[in-house]
């Protein structure tokens, strides 16, 4: 997913798999043994908000922290460290397989059971059933806040691209989009019974259970259809099926949430939710929350959109401080964007050659350094991190600035280029990188002016709309990306990223608007391959022919540093959310929070 985080410095670590990674010494690295202590106020800190308050249609990182409070799916990532990324069943009853019945012969059907106990916090509260589900999937493509998560399964799901294709006509407002997805059905999305639902599939897809952990496929409940996906209204009307609901959210300022009484703890295998109540202040600067958080101070717990600043992590490491967490990832963070579409400089991010030679004229060491050095930083040159199925290491464009100049003076600007870079300077990691590129297209004749936008605006004011990228408001961004599931996860990073036009915003995730007929040919090939090696072979002709393309520089496949205060227990970092699970945490005895 789209990940809002900053990076951090580290020395060497020790690596125990992908689920978890630790400093000797340093780092919570699983569940507390000692007995939990119920109650209390866990205080989440950070500086900018989530992208929704609504499942379906919310998608990246921060906004799983919240989600995994008060939206349950089929299926989830336990706290436990050897099985943090192993989808386990949460509302399903069992991960379905050819043997227990639950995928067809030609791998094309799932049928999934959900378990007795889930409930939605309604008035009176009423079971989740199937129709819930089914409602949810639907809702991601409504044609007012259409989910960035939606091409990894648009043409996966049978009849699923066609009805989004009708939806998209629809007047985006609450009754008509209410009537669309009461009357309209899906071929491939199958309510049998209450408690029964059955995807029917186009082609076999072997990492479909990973793609059902994705928040599109929360169930919804009929309730939401008052409102029209994704708004602001609806982000006041939450419903939730968790062990937490919704008391107060004010944009970009807080969300406090509470217990849900509907909740039946027996229903859930995946939370304890040992705190009575969670209050995330979206209002503090990175630093500042590092420093309250080391000193112990009442009202802080744990981070929320923010990460430990690097400048900081080398002297938590020498300490060993046992708090500091550093947790592998599946991601690509941060990864330079190019603005394909941006007119200035008549046009020249548009062409291979230019964007060939910001990719030769760019440093990668020195970004590895200020993102906090190669023990926490591994250097990433293409689209595939090491750890997802298909990737291959090579290195297409090798720091040359002879090579660099050489290209932009055959494209016609040999006599320099001016750049505007979009960057978070509430992140010092951003901050950071910013400068460094700054310094190394500079070498090259390539002037770069920043664009700072705060947290609360990157997202909902730039990247997420296509239109300010076409109008050249900014020619390079920077930002990361973390797989929706993990391992056969390719498809997570090529649909939503890099798929033409159906991944554009706001329907995916294609900040820069990369268009490719060679690329996308062979990610459709690799998608419905049958043979994971086949699949492999075909990512990676992929990989190589995006980079070919410099689609976009690629900079670190990176660990992520948390922190966390020392009364805050069982601390159990979950690569999905790159941070400690806060519905599964519980506080030292006498400190509850305030």
């Amino acid at each position: 997913m789209f990940t809002r985080q900053s990076r951090s410095a580290a020395a060497v670590c020790c690596v125990f798999a992908l689920a978890l990674t630790a400093c000797e010494g340093a780092g919570t690295t699983g569940a507390d043994e000692r007995p939990p202590v119920k109650g209390g106020t866990l205080n989440l800190l950070g500086a900018g908000d989530v992208d929704y308050m609504d499942p379906n249609i919310s998608y990246y990182t921060n906004a799983e922290m919240n989600l995994r409070l008060w939206s349950r799916r089929l299926f989830g990532y336990p706290a436990r460290k050897d099985q943090a990324t192993t989808p386990v069943p949460d509302l399903a009853t069992e991960v379905p397989t050819a043997g227990n019945g639950g995928v067809s012969k030609d791998g094309r059907t799932y049928t999934i059971t959900l378990r007795d106990g889930g409930r939605w916090n309604t008035s009176p509260p009423r079971p989740v059933t199937a129709a819930d589900v089914v409602r949810g999937v639907k809702r991601t493509c409504n044609p007012a806040a259409p989910s960035g998560g939606t091409p990894v399964f648009l043409k996966l799901i049978e009849g699923f691209a066609k009805f989004c294709e009708g939806f998209a006509k629809v007047s985006p407002k609450p009754e008509a989009v209410a009537r669309y997805l009461e009357e309209t059905p899906v071929a491939g999305l199958t309510a049998k019974d209450d408690r029964t639902v059955v995807f029917s599939l186009t082609s076999p897809a072997t990492y479909f259970v990973g793609v059902l952990t994705m928040p599109a496929f929360a169930p919804a409940p009929k309730e939401l259809d008052r409102y029209l996906p994704g708004s602001a209204d609806l982000a006041q009307h939450t419903v939730s099926n968790g062990p937490y609901q919704v008391r107060s959210y004010a944009p970009g300022k807080s969300i406090e949430y509470v217990r849900n009484p509907a909740w039946d703890p027996s229903s859930d295998p995946i939370r304890k939710a040992y705190v009575d109540r969670v209050v995330i202040n979206e209002t503090v600067n990175q630093e500042s929350v590092q420093q309250q958080l080391e000193a112990g101070t009442a009202a802080a717990d744990m981070e929320f959109d923010v990460r430990v600043p690097p400048s900081q992590v080398p002297a938590l490491v020498a300490r060993r401080d046992p708090n500091l967490n550093l947790g592998e990832t599946s991601s690509t963070n941060t990864r330079v964007i190019y603005n394909h579409a941006s007119p200035s400089n008549g046009g020249a991010m548009a062409r291979p050659e230019v964007r060939q030679a910001l990719s030769y004229a760019i440093n990668r060491n020195h970004i590895v350094q200020v993102l906090g050095g190669p023990n926490l930083n591994r250097p990433l040159s293409h689209v595939l991190p090491s750890n997802v199925l298909g990737s291959t290491q090579f290195d297409p464009y090798p720091h040359d600035p002879a090579r660099a100049r050489q290209l932009l003076a055959s494209a016609g600007h040999g006599g320099g280029l001016t750049l505007k870079l979009l960057y978070r300077n509430a992140s010092e990691g951003d901050s950071k990188a910013f400068q460094t590129i700054q310094q190394d297209l500079a070498a090259v004749g390539v002037t770069v002016k920043g664009i700072p936008a705060p947290n609360a605006d990157f997202g909902t004011k730039y990247l997420f709309v296509p239109e300010v990228a076409r109008r050249g408001v900014w020619d390079l961004s920077l930002a990361g990306w973390n797989a929706s599931w993990f391992g056969d996860a390719a498809l997570a990073f090529f649909k939503p990223l890099l798929y033409g036009r159906s991944s554009f915003p706001p329907d995916g995730s294609n900040f820069g608007l990369y268009d490719s007929a060679e690329t996308n040919a062979l990610i459709e090939r690799a998608a419905t391959a049958v043979d994971r090696d086949e699949a492999a072979a075909l990512w990676a002709k992929a990989d190589q022919q995006a980079m070919r393309d410099a689609a976009f520089y690629p900079t670190v496949q990176p660990k992520t540093a948390n922190y966390r205060a020392s009364h805050v227990k069982n601390a159990v970092y979950l690569p999905t959310l790159t941070n400690f699970d806060p519905a599964n945490v519980w506080l030292e005895e006498g400190r509850h929070g305030g």
